[in-house]
């Protein structure tokens, strides 16, 4: 196979000072020629032309915006030098626009992570617009899919990168860009680097690529302190008499929510097609998680059913209950905590109520199994977060296994009383070291 020789290669640096910045700073442009054939394309970088060395297509000086600059550059370089390197071995040939169409990713792959992250929103946009799915969900994906785009174009210098460049620096890169220059929180680049690695994942599938080059990639979220009401607190919730009798609603939906898990959204949309009687002869809210799509049922203790009677034929279209805005909510749950005199460390909303569930009941012994059905989590390794084990239902766990020691605890207390009556304990002082 014959291949064009490496001298008719070349790679310039050089700044494009007929289109100025309003700052003075002007775009670094590059060229590259083969063949005698140029091709010119942006880097997305500009400079003060004050601090450009001509003859070697380098910024001057070592302040940390010309190293950063230069460091730039020489991505730039290397990654262009093997685009070219990788045409010679795999095709025997390399022309200056085939180099710059593969560097840029423009109209060369139809397998690139941006293209197909695109496309899965526009679907998953779909799904929104019928109800199917949940609209800050798709939200997050146009986030996620907005840092990553920019973390390509800045890290990168290209517009898109196809599944098969992907390494496994590529997740940790990310991982740190977000950390860094978007300052997100540990949980929150968990949140953002997993629809990335479900895009390699569904290149798999699709037989883009063979192996997920994140497989190495680990990050779990960390456990977070999530407020929660003591069930005093939601007693003293329930018995308070409002200053303002606006408020009366939202306590209701709070307290409706302590009883049942259900988040803010899940009680907007509830219909009196929800509530069934089920199997044991008692009614059930039969639901899907606006969030997930997932089952939630919930058998109807007295308190929510109470609730629902109150509210009975207010609603348009069957609606259960005439439910505010999320902010309205949140305003007034919070003048209800402090007219209730509830005292929590961490800030109580709207959504503390379905926390309060998952505790209040997991401390009363329901099991945790069961937990995560009714309040439709996936798996249950997140009902686990949600419910935290509280000291009192420590006790009460101790308080059931107690009885069960206590022949052998009466058997040890007769025998130490035995032994004290006697001639009391024999202790070898010279077997101890007395510490001052």
């Amino acid at each position: 196979m014959e291949t064009v020789k490496r001298s008719t290669f070349k790679l310039l640096f050089y700044l494009k000072k007929n289109e100025p910045k309003k700052n003075g700073n002007v775009p670094v442009m590059g060229r590259i020629t083969i063949d005698g054939t140029p091709k010119t394309f942006g880097t997305k970088l500009e400079i003060d032309p004050n601090s450009w060395d001509l003859k070697h297509g380098r910024v001057l000086g070592k302040s940390s915006i010309a190293v950063s600059t230069n460091q730039k550059l020489d991505q730039v370089r290397v990654r262009i030098n093997k685009i070219y390197d990788d045409m010679l071995k795999d095709e025997g040939f390399a022309t200056s626009q085939k180099v710059k169409l593969s560097f840029l990713g423009v109209g060369v792959m139809e397998d690139a992570i941006l293209k197909v992250f695109r496309e899965q929103n526009e679907d998953f946009q779909k799904m929104v617009s019928k109800g199917k799915r949940s609209q800050n969900t798709y939200n997050k994906y146009k986030t996620v899919y907005s840092h990553l785009s920019t973390f390509i174009r800045e890290r990168y210098h290209r517009d898109d990168m196809a599944f098969r460049e992907l390494t496994p620096d590529f997740i940790r890169e990310f991982d740190f860009f977000l950390r860094i220059d978007q300052e997100c929180t540990h949980n929150t680049v968990w949140v953002y680097t997993m629809p990335v690695i479900a895009l390699a994942d569904l290149a798999i599938k699709k037989g883009l690529i063979r192996q997920n080059p994140f497989e190495d990639y680990e990050i779990s979220m960390e456990e977070t302190d999530r407020s929660y009401l003591l069930k005093e607190g939601v007693e003293k919730l329930m018995f308070l008499k409002p200053s303002d009798a606006k408020f009366e609603l939202v306590q209701d939906l709070f307290i409706f929510s302590c009883f049942t898990g259900l988040s803010f959204i899940d009680i907007k949309k509830l219909k009196t097609g929800n509530i069934q009687s089920f199997f044991d002869g008692h009614q059930w809210i039969i639901s899907r998680r606006k969030k997930s799509d997932v089952a939630s049922n919930v058998r109807l203790m007295e308190i929510p059913k109470r609730l629902i009677e109150k509210y009975q034929g207010i609603t348009r279209n069957e609606f259960l209950f005439p439910v505010p805005t999320n902010a309205t909510c949140n305003s007034h749950v919070k003048k209800l905590i402090g007219e209730a005199e509830i005292v929590t460390e961490q800030k109580v909303t709207f959504h503390t109520a379905r926390h309060t569930f998952a505790t209040m009941f997991l401390t009363e012994g329901v099991p945790l199994e069961s937990l995560s059905k009714m309040m439709g989590h996936k798996n249950i390794s997140t009902t686990q977060i949600y419910a935290k084990i509280t000291s009192q239902k420590i006790s009460k766990d101790m308080d059931l296994v107690s009885p069960k020691f206590a022949a052998l605890e009466n058997a040890f207390v007769t025998m130490q009383q035995g032994d004290c009556s006697e001639d009391g304990v024999a202790i070898d002082e010279q077997e101890f070291e007395l510490i001052d």
